[in-house]
């Protein structure tokens, strides 16, 4: 969950100091990435997109920011106040990329996404109510903005709904959501053994025994307690556009080795710390057991992962080495979010294969001790702790044997067992702690409203589609 922050105050400052500018150089990376991967992968309106998106992450200082969208050349520019100014190209079937240095070599062209069946309108009052609730804008900023929201009980799509702009094929960022996708994806190849929870991770990086870092493993960089000191990727404030993390995203090349290169700050699996650069490493574990190229780890994840949940329209976009931005951003339908929820829901079970191990989605699910404040588990947000997850259980409240896929900006994907419930929900939201007051509102509105399991009183869809 992280925002690209510059406050006013810190400028006369840091003028001239080398902080400064590469911090500018963050702000002006977001701006034409998510600009570029907005206009050409979800083929939303662009200037409406700046102005909900862009222009509140980077305020006070959004007067300093300046862009320009060239459709014909598939690119963004975006500059800051004179000190930086960097280009994303759209790369078809790898979205959209910051340029630093030369041009990778091209890119396949998207994959188009079969057509999806008409947005369910439910015919149920409470429903349609709880839809009206969630959506419902508020008089002054901050703003929620919401742009999708899906129902999926018991397997079928019950109700959903879509702002203007938005449909049933837009994708849609998950921002952090998108590390629990990264989590299906290691636990794909664990079930297929290429590789273990246990053990030193496989990074080149770290194999030598006396290098601390060798101690780590894939299970702390799922649980976010590595060690690793490469900033935080947690809090909107004064220093995030100075943060490490944010420079990785936005800055870097080669945004695993950036957090590869990360010395230790504690002793793996002893201090929980949210940051993108687990993530990162574990996308390079992924792209190098899939083959070491951007073709084949994408190849990779839809073969085993995006086609068999029926998944269509799904761009995960890579760094110029080819490694999937696992930590933050894929794009995709919230009908394909729910889908992947689904999976979860399903104990890593789709179309009566295994795809993740036995227990693996418990494991996902379960508490990591050190992050009482928030709930995180292994990839996901949880409530399956008598210590964590309290910031979930919140006025209407979720269920206390929820998990959720969350990302900045109020992206969500809510799995309940005990519903038979995925809810999903998408947009822009700046209000407090990403608009989860409503989400909790919402969620508690859909489980008194839906009927007991198996006994649909709405026009289903099946979540897989046909």
């Amino acid at each position: 969950m992280h925002r690209s922050i510059l406050p006013l105050a810190v400028l006369p400052l840091l003028a001239g100091c080398g902080s400064l500018e590469r911090a500018a150089g963050v702000a002006a990376g977001f701006a034409s990435h998510q600009l570029c991967s907005a206009t050409f992968v979800s083929k939303v309106e662009p200037e409406a997109f700046y102005r909900e998106a862009i222009a509140p992450t980077v305020a006070p200082l959004d007067f300093l920011l300046s862009h320009k969208v060239d459709r014909e050349r598939g690119e963004v520019t975006a500059g800051f106040a004179g000190l930086a100014q960097r280009r994303a190209v759209y790369r078809g079937a790898e979205g959209c990329l910051v340029l630093h240095g030369a041009l990778p070599t091209q890119a396949p062209p998207a994959a188009v996404g079969a057509a999806e069946s008409p947005s369910v309108v439910s015919t149920d009052p409470a429903l349609a109510a709880a839809l009206d609730r969630v959506f419902t804008e508020t008089d002054r900023a901050p703003h929620r903005h919401t742009k999708a929201v899906v129902v999926m009980h018991e397997g079928r799509i019950v109700a959903e709904r879509y702002a203007p702009g938005y449909g049933v094929d837009t994708p849609i960022i998950g921002w952090s959501a998108t590390k629990s996708v990264t989590n299906a994806l290691i636990g794909i190849l664990v079930h297929q053994g290429k590789v273990s929870l246990s053990g030193p991770a496989p990074v080149a990086a770290w194999a030598d025994p006396k290098d601390p870092r060798h101690a780590i493993t894939i299970d702390n960089l799922l649980r976010m307690n590595s060690g690793l000191d490469i900033g935080q990727s947690m809090s909107a404030g004064v220093s995030d556009a100075f943060d490490p993390s944010s420079h990785m995203v936005f800055g870097e090349r080669d945004m695993a080795a950036f957090a590869e290169r990360a010395r230790l700050r504690a002793a793996p699996g002893t201090e929980w710390t949210y940051t993108n650069g687990n993530t990162l490493i574990l996308s390079r574990i992924v792209r190098d057991a899939a083959g070491g190229d951007a073709a084949s780890v994408l190849a990779f994840a839809r073969r085993e992962l995006f086609d068999r949940l029926g998944m269509r329209h799904v761009t995960l976009e890579v760094d110029a080495t080819g490694t999937p931005v696992g930590s933050s951003h894929m794009l995709a339908s919230a009908r394909d979010w729910a889908r992947f929820g689904q999976l979860y829901l399903d104990d890593g079970i789709a179309g009566g294969a295994r795809l993740l191990p036995e227990g693996w989605v418990d494991y996902s699910a379960t508490f990591t001790p050190g992050s009482e404040q928030y709930g995180y588990a292994a990839g996901f947000w949880t409530n399956r702790s008598d210590s964590g997850g309290a910031l979930y259980r919140t006025k209407a409240g979720i269920p206390a044997d929820a998990f959720m896929a969350r990302g900045a900006f109020g992206q969500y994907v809510i799995v309940i067992p005990s519903k038979r419930l995925v809810v999903t929900r998408f947009g822009m939201a700046f209000t407090p702690r990403d608009d989860m007051d409503a989400v909790a509102r919402l969620i508690a509105d859909v489980i008194a409203a839906l009927p007991p399991s198996g006994a649909n009183h709405v026009p289903p869809h099946r979540g897989r589609g046909t």
